[in-house]
């Protein structure tokens, strides 16, 4: 390994580790979940956080971007938002003679960092305003398409518990997900340092520590580590297991999945995999790192049956057998 290279390294992983010590001083605990957002953010990805409310996933966001000196911007889904809501829409103005004319006003898709909150409580119509920001990071709307300052990354949050008069997210929208991730209900201990910071005179202030052009830095070095051929027919291999119809398709799979994992997710894999392969201070994907982004990389991605719901399978459980069952390359 060169000079060069290693010094790219340990740019990164510095950079990184930095990043999320600031972050800690805010949300304690779920430092894994906080790592995997930023794994997303650096590989040009997008987060759907789900958790109970009062858990901290509003908050983990706005330390995120003031931690990252990123422009954010929260939108609060409702039933009655409308898609000009989020992506603007197209005002009159009067020029110094009088003209009127048209002037695109932007939403609030135009910012770095997007929080979509509580994304379920919008419609299907409203939810997908945000497809092709997340896909083609671009806008089009009065008739022109405008692109979006990057780094552009989303990160969408829904309530598991409160399902009355929410809409579930389209599959084709939940697949631009790079990760779904889950925000657990803090430990007795945990719960006395979010109680300790949050009840004093003062809360704690984050530093900035990362500026935009560093961030897309990063992305480069991630996007840059090489993946070897028999790594890559790992993670197919890995999301054939969720096919049911597939003859490569796992036994639970087959029992309890409707429909299996899209090309998406092994996009998902690889990229996720390379920013962990990049934290354990090596330039090469495993699958060691594979097995460590399954469960984020692809539980959105894998739709169960009837009979899972009925017998309160979950779709971590099936990933969890198929990470098992699936062989090494070689083996």
């Amino acid at each position: 390994m060169s000079d060069d290279v290693e010094l790219r390294i340990r740019d990164f992983r510095d950079r990184f580790t930095q990043v999320t010590d600031e972050v800690s001083r805010i949300i304690v605990g779920n430092e894994e979940v906080v790592a995997d957002v930023m794994t997303c953010l650096l590989v040009n990805g997008h987060v759907l956080l789900e958790g109970i409310p009062g858990v901290g996933k509003t908050k983990l966001v706005q330390t995120l971007a003031d931690v990252m000196h990123l422009e954010f911007s929260r939108i609060q889904f409702t039933p009655d938002l409308m898609p000009g809501d989020i992506i603007g829409t197209n005002i009159v103005r009067e020029d110094a003679n009088g003209q009127k004319f048209f002037e695109f006003q932007q939403g609030p898709i135009f910012a770095n960092m997007v929080l979509a909150d509580e994304i379920n409580r919008a419609t299907p119509k409203t939810q997908s305003a945000l497809l092709e920001a997340m896909q083609e990071n671009s806008v089009s709307a009065g008739g022109s398409t405008q692109k979006l300052d990057q780094p552009f990354f989303v990160l969408a949050t829904q309530n598991p518990i409160e399902m009355e008069g929410t809409y579930p997210l389209p599959e084709a929208q939940m697949d631009r997900f790079l990760f779904k991730l889950r925000l657990d209900f803090p430990e007795a201990d945990q719960l006395y340092n979010i109680v300790d910071r949050t009840t004093q005179q003062a809360e704690p202030v984050v530093k900035r520590v990362l500026e935009k052009q560093q961030i897309l830095e990063m992305r480069d070095i991630a996007r840059s580590v090489p993946v070897s051929k028999p790594v890559m027919e790992y993670a197919i291999a890995v999301t054939l297991a969720t096919h049911p119809e597939s003859d490569k398709g796992h036994e639970m799979a087959r029992k309890y999945v409707r429909f299996g994992s899209s090309p998406r997710g092994v996009q998902s894999l690889i990229l996720g995999a390379k920013v962990h392969a990049l934290m354990s201070d090596r330039v090469h994907v495993s699958c060691d790192d594979v097995r460590a982004v399954t469960l984020a990389a692809l539980r959105h991605r894998v739709l169960l049956n009837f009979e899972a719901e009925a017998e309160r399978i979950e779709t971590d459980q099936i990933l969890q057998n198929i990470i098992e069952w699936v062989p090494d390359p070689g083996e």
